[in-house]
């Protein structure tokens, strides 16, 4: 007697990524930096945390902080949007 035997692959297809976006100049005198809190437990205080690092490497003009509505939804448009007018360059975190 033979028995079907099905195997099941718990690897993902890997991400195809849709390649690079449009270029942005940074202005002189510094760059502009974006944070995305998702919401989670302790997400603020990692951001709070890489800015101050990135605050010492690179001159930074200014920072727009912005939250997610919460961490199982993606960022409202409206969100998006305003990160992309106000900054050069976005850092999202997620924590636990």
């Amino acid at each position: 007697m033979s028995q079907k035997v099905f195997l099941i692959s718990p690897e993902a297809p890997l991400h195809q990524f849709a390649g690079a976006g449009e270029a942005r100049q940074i202005k002189a005198g510094g760059i502009r930096l974006g944070t995305l809190d998702n919401t989670k437990g302790n997400a603020d205080h990692l951001l709070a945390f890489v800015m101050d690092g990135m605050r010492k490497l690179l001159p930074v003009t200014s920072v727009v902080s912005l939250r997610k509505n919460n961490p199982s939804t993606p960022a409202p448009k409206q969100v998006l949007d305003q990160l992309t007018a106000e900054a050069d360059f976005v850092v999202s975190a997620m924590a636990d």
